[in-house]
């Protein structure tokens, strides 16, 4: 998937971002915490929170991203202006998966990021799943479906 911010990041930590197996704490571990921040908010986790194109959209449209789930429900009940633009709706599909991304990883214990080797970002839940959070948020943006905040939901019963 080729994240430009993802691929620099990788390149100056000599790619230590990828989990090595598919066990939380390994992922933990790859990410510099169960944060992905390795508690100092810096790190691959504080970079994929970024998502600067969402908050701005969101900032415009009255609605705070707090890395809450309840920011999620603000978020699903936006009017979807932006798939009248393809390209808007694309960058605005990945700012809305790693924003989802975000928010089960703070708020889900146990949960974390994994970086792929192609630089695809992925959330590996306490129970073993994995969610292409990415994927999840570029539906959103195009068909209005998954709702992030039922995603967020669901994540956190698993």
């Amino acid at each position: 998937m080729g994240i430009a911010f993802v691929d620099r990041w990788r390149a100056r930590h000599g790619g230590a971002a990828v989990a090595p197996a598919a066990q939380a704490s390994d992922a933990a571990a790859a990410a510099g915490g169960t944060d992905g921040t390795g508690g100092t908010g810096e790190g691959i986790g504080g970079l994929l929170a970024e998502c600067e194109l969402l908050r701005e959209q969101a900032g415009l449209a009255g609605v705070v991203l707090d890395d809450t789930p309840a920011s999620l429900s603000a978020l699903d009940q936006l009017l979807p202006r932006w798939r009248d633009d393809p390209e808007a709706s694309d960058w605005l599909g990945n700012d809305a998966g790693l924003y989802l991304g975000t928010v089960i990883v703070r708020t889900v214990p146990g949960a974390a990021w994994r970086v792929w080797p192609d630089g695809r970002p992925t959330v590996l839940l306490p129970a073993g799943r994995e969610l292409d959070v990415v994927r999840m948020g570029h539906s959103w943006a195009t068909d209005g479906y998954p709702e992030l905040a039922v995603a967020c939901a669901e994540a956190e019963e698993d």
